[in-house]
């Protein structure tokens, strides 16, 4: 059974207490406006290349310089030694709301949990996703993620930067029709969804059949579109995902049973593609006790979901072969797996056969590409924010590096600094 359980209320108190007084001291030293120069001997820029020993300066939340090492580092410069310094990485999707309770089961509705406890658990979530290294997540199909969106976001908690959806759509939205469809997307955007979740199709543990009419995604896509809003579609079938490629969607996320001429067809069309390796599937199988009974999380379901496993697999390896092919990076972590995204890293590389790099990019730039925050985050470059990491050892020559993460810087704030030098700090 996997290690990741809920976090006890008294844990998640304290928590926020140490947050609330690191957050507090940074802002005494004001790191935002002081320039910081970070040192690497290795670093990965997002877009494929490996630079040797440079220095990173960072100042009022960005990257304002890239140089080679050269002379003693600056005071206040960070030293991280033989560490590698990355982007910060990027889940496309997650669930920040779907978390553990104290009775060891998957919170519902009326489960006994107040609004606090619930809001307390899913901004713990939010916690351990950015202290592994995650500095950008897309949490979507939950209709209560604003709260937690804009206290992160505007720095009054600890967190990556998070887009939502704030809720989803499915054919039977609204009735169904397509003027419906459009309407529910109009009033998304009203709320301040920063995308548009549409199931259109069942769930893997129910078969995974095209459940929208092409008429209807079109209209969900379209409207989308209109209103300046990406559009992310669940599909599993291939031809759940091909209706979704041809009404124009944004992204894909699933397609275990996508074939090679529904991912020629994602190529044609600039679709960006999310399918997953295996996190998700193993955080469910290693740990039935916390879903078994719930919905379809039964005996039937999660053989589904074994099944789905080397289908998972095989599919990333094909995707990745394609090289015009959007292949994005999410891990679709629920509850039990927050913290663990790079897990599905590993996954691509060793299982699915996906080169090292290529994954990273996926998880970079690439990602950043697919939520229209290219100009934005994703790479280690002059202008863009300074959402930056570190991990012990090399990700491209050993994959599995990505989960030693021990530095986390957000928007030039640090968040994590496990054992690296500071030079000019006071004792």
């Amino acid at each position: 059974m996997s290690a990741s359980l809920a976090l006890p209320r008294r844990a998640l108190v304290a928590l926020f207490i140490l947050s609330a007084a690191t957050l507090s001291a940074q802002t005494t030293r004001d790191p935002a406006t002081l320039p910081v120069v970070l040192r690497a001997s290795r670093v990965i820029d997002g877009t494929g290349r490996t630079l040797r020993n440079q220095d990173v300066t960072v100042q009022g939340g960005r990257i304002t310089a890239m140089r080679a090492s050269v002379g003693p580092l600056p005071a206040r410069g960070i030293d991280l030694g033989a560490r590698t310094l990355l982007p910060g990485l990027i889940d496309t999707h997650v669930h920040l709301g779907w978390y553990i309770t104290d009775k060891q089961r998957l919170h519902e509705d009326r489960d006994g949990d107040t609004p606090d406890v619930s809001t307390l658990q899913r901004a713990g979530n939010a916690w351990a996703t950015l202290r592994a290294g995650f500095t950008t997540v897309q949490s979507i199909g939950e209709a209560d993620n604003a709260v937690l969106r804009d206290a992160i976001n505007a720095g009054r908690i600890p967190g990556p930067r998070v887009l939502t959806s704030l809720g989803s759509l499915n054919e039977r939205t609204g009735g169904g029709s397509p003027d419906s469809l459009r309407a529910s997307v109009r009033r998304f955007k009203a709320r301040g969804a920063d995308v548009i979740k549409i199931f259109a199709s069942k769930s893997i543990r129910d078969g995974g059949e095209a459940t929208m009419t092409p008429e209807q995604l079109e209209a969900a896509c379209g409207e989308s579109k209109a209103q300046g809003l990406r559009s992310v579609v669940h599909a599993h079938s291939a031809e759940a995902v091909q209706r979704a490629a041809r009404a124009g969607c944004t992204q894909v996320e699933h397609g275990v049973f996508a074939d090679d001429a529904t991912r020629a067809l994602l190529v044609q069309r600039g679709t960006f593609f999310d399918p997953q390796c295996g996190l998700v599937f193993h955080n469910y199988l290693d740990n039935k006790p916390w879903f078994e009974g719930i919905g379809n999380y039964n005996a039937a379901g999660f053989a589904s979901m074994e099944q789905a496993i080397p289908l998972a697999e095989k599919g990333i390896g094909l995707a990745a072969k394609l090289p015009t092919l959007k292949l994005v990076f999410g891990t679709d972590a629920v509850a039990g797996a927050h913290g663990r995204n790079a897990e599905e890293l590993v996954c691509r590389v060793r299982r699915g056969g996906q080169p090292a790099m290529d994954a990273i990019v996926s998880a970079t730039s690439r990602a950043a590409e697919s939520l229209g925050l290219e100009k934005e985050i994703g790479r280690i470059a002059v202008g863009y924010a300074a959402d930056l990491i570190a991990t012990d050892g090399d990700p491209v020559a050993q994959i599995e590096a990505s989960q030693l993460v021990s530095f986390v810087m957000k928007g030039g704030r640090v968040y994590r600094h496990d054992g690296a030098r500071r030079t000019g700090a006071r004792k």
